[in-house]
């Protein structure tokens, strides 16, 4: 895993396509338990390098209800986005993530983990991925997680942007977060 790591952060593959250059930013090891599968880096995260350095990051770890020692031991999390480097911006936000880094990486990435329990699917990018033939939008899946468990957890975008979503939802925040919580605390205690 650390040589495929290394690998994927000297990647360029669509570098002329990134308006700030590329910086994969991915934190994994063969042992994480549970996979984070959101969008791509933000502005913030690619100056950082770190993954989920950003207000949507705070929101995910209240989610998820851990703090950062938790979410940033490796052993705990892996961060795999399906795109790897800042995509730059588009009209409303932040542009999709490069499909580039999904179709080079993400197979062999997933086949170097050994004890995965759990793969939280956040925003409709993720979900497109790993569910191509699921015809329910992003609120179909999130409502109805328990479809897609033991092994995947469709949650929507912690970002900022999206409270008018969670606005609307209110069943997610209220109903949804604390079982979503209870597995969290499940998996690392195993």
């Amino acid at each position: 895993m650390k040589e495929l790591l290394s690998e994927i952060r000297k990647c360029t593959v669509c570098a002329k396509h990134l308006p700030l250059g590329p910086r994969p930013v991915i934190e994994a090891s063969a042992n994480s338990k549970i996979i984070v599968v959101g969008q791509a880096p933000g502005t913030k995260v690619h100056q950082s390098g770190i993954p989920w350095d950003d207000q949507s990051g705070k929101k995910l770890r209240e989610w998820i209800g851990v703090d950062n020692e938790t979410f940033y031991d490796v052993d705990n999390f892996g961060i795999v986005p399906m795109g790897f480097c800042y995509p730059g911006k588009g009209k409303t936000g932040d542009l999709p993530p490069r499909k580039e880094c999904a179709e080079t990486w993400h197979d062999r990435i997933f086949k170097a983990f050994e004890g995965v329990e759990l793969i939280l699917l956040i925003g409709t990018y993720a979900q497109d991925y790993f569910f191509p033939k699921e015809e329910r939008n992003l609120t179909g899946k999130v409502k109805n997680y328990t479809d897609f468990l033991p092994k995947y957890w469709p949650l929507p975008h912690p970002s900022p942007v999206n409270r008018f979503w969670r606005s609307r939802n209110p069943w997610f925040e209220n109903d949804v977060v604390p079982k979503l919580q209870d597995k969290i605390h499940e998996v690392l205690q195993n």
